[in-house]
């Protein structure tokens, strides 16, 4: 009789650990759409880079991190609405979708970057001074690179970059760095170069950080 309230006894605990896996397994399906859904609210969906909100947690976040070290780059890119005009929207979202990964490519895993909305990106990463005008003229070279649509049709692209560092205008707020690199971006729109922003960018008065015709930038890249 012992031996069999033993089995029983076993049995009886085996069941239960296969009885209470199964809600365990349900919630861990759950879980994994969950974060799937989350995912994809967090990224846009054309480029894969964070929208706006992601973006702007994560980039706050890495400034408090590297302080002087890190540098905010804002991307625009140039003749946008001709490139829809002429090779339409599907060639306009290939141009947009080759940016987000050149960005992506350019700034590395550790890196914030997003689609602010539109032909507009920004990036936030850690760059130190001593390497800033190399890698932000590699980006720029970068975005000048054509892009190949389906077909093997390809499109002449460009983009224009303006850069903010908190080493320069002594401040780690990522508003006034991004208004900063805005304004140094309008700067040298279409000169094929990136622009550093200086101080007079970051006190400067500006409507939706679109303000040109200052002067006092430094230039890194290659001619138009």
């Amino acid at each position: 009789m012992d031996s069999v309230l033993r089995v029983h006894g076993r049995l009886g605990s085996r069941t239960l650990l296969i009885t209470a896996a199964v809600p365990l397994t349900g919630w861990a399906v759950h879980a994994v759409t969950l974060h799937k859904r989350l995912a994809a609210t967090r990224k846009d969906p054309l480029t894969g880079l964070l929208r706006r909100d992601a973006y702007t947690a994560r980039a706050r976040r890495l400034l408090a991190r590297h302080g002087d070290s890190a540098t905010v780059v804002m991307v625009d890119a140039d003749h946008f609405k001709q490139i829809n005009d002429t090779a339409g929207h599907p060639g306009g979202d290939a141009v947009l979708a080759a940016f987000g990964a050149r960005l992506t490519a350019w700034a590395g895993p550790h890196a914030a970057v997003g689609r602010l909305g539109g032909d507009e990106f920004a990036v936030v990463l850690e760059l130190a001074a001593d390497c800033r005008e190399q890698r932000l003229a590699k980006l720029v070279q970068m975005l000048h690179a054509p892009v190949t649509l389906d077909g093997g049709r390809t499109i002449d692209v460009a983009a224009s970059v303006g850069a903010a560092a908190p080493d320069v205008l002594g401040t780690r707020d990522l508003t006034t760095l991004q208004r900063a690199a805005d304004t140094a971006l309008y700067d040298g729109k279409h000169s094929g170069r990136a622009h550093l922003a200086t101080t007079m960018h970051g006190t400067a008065p500006s409507v939706n950080g679109r303000r040109a015709g200052r002067r006092g930038t430094a230039v890194w890249g290659r001619a138009a």
